[in-house]
C-alpha cells in the first residue's frame, strides 16, 4: 500500500513539475518576398477566399466543406470548413485590419481537438515593387496540452506548411496581377 502511494505521489510530481517548465504560449511564422507593390499584395491577402489559390491545406482536402460568412475582406468575415482528418474542422475570422498593414484573425479549430490560435498576415515595404508577407498564428497552451508540447514542437510542426503556402502566393502573386474583388458581400456556401 506505501508503494502505491509512493508511486501515485511521483507521478503527482511529475506531472507538476512538467507543467510549470511546459511553454505556456507559442508563435510561430514565416516570411518571403514577393516582388509587387505592397498595396496589390495587401489588397490580395484581406481576401478569405482568395486563402483558397494559396493554402497548403487547400491542397491536403480540396474537397472540403467549406461557407463563408459575413462580408469578405471586412471585421467580422468567417472561413468555416469541415474536411479530411489532415485538415480538421475548424473556422477563422477577421478580428482586425490595419489597412495596408496587417490582418488579424482568429483560428478556431473543433475537430481533432478544440483549441483557439490568433493568426496574423503583416506586409512591409522591402524595396521599390516588393513586400514583406509574414504569416503566423501564435496562442496560449493550456494544462494539460501545455504538457504536451514538450514534445511537439510547433515550429517544425507547422513551419513546413507555412513555407509552402507562402511560395505558393508568392507564385501566384508574381505569375498574374492582382485582381480586385469586386464579390465583396459573401453569405453560405
Amino acid at each position: 500500500m506505501i508503494t502505491a502511494l509512493y508511486i501515485l505521489g511521483g507521478i503527482v510530481l511529475l506531472v507538476i513539475v512538467l507543467a510549470v517548465i511546459a511553454p505556456k504560449s507559442y508563435d510561430v511564422n514565416r516570411s518571403i518576398t514577393v516582388k509587387r507593390p505592397r498595396k496589390d499584395v495587401f489588397e490580395y491577402l484581406k481576401y478569405l477566399k482568395n486563402q483558397a489559390e494559396w493554402s497548403p491545406w487547400e491542397k491536403k482536402d480540396p474537397n472540403m466543406e467549406k461557407k463563408f460568412t459575413g462580408t469578405d475582406g471586412t471585421v467580422g468575415a468567417v472561413n468555416y470548413w469541415n474536411g479530411n482528418k489532415d485538415v480538421g474542422e475548424g473556422e477563422q475570422e477577421i478580428t482586425a485590419i490595419r489597412e495596408g498593414e496587417r490582418v488579424d484573425g482568429q483560428l478556431r479549430f473543433f475537430k481533432p481537438w478544440k483549441s483557439q490560435s490568433d493568426c496574423y498576415l503583416i506586409t512591409e515595404d522591402a524595396g521599390k515593387d516588393s513586400t514583406k508577407v509574414t504569416w503566423g498564428f501564435s496562442g496560449k497552451n493550456k494544462f494539460p496540452m501545455s504538457i504536451m508540447m514538450l514534445f511537439i514542437n510547433m515550429d517544425k510542426a507547422v513551419g513546413k506548411d507555412f513555407e509552402e503556402g507562402l511560395s505558393s502566393l508568392k507564385a501566384r502573386l508574381e505569375k498574374e496581377p492582382s485582381r480586385p474583388r469586386t464579390d465583396k458581400k459573401i453569405a453560405h456556401g
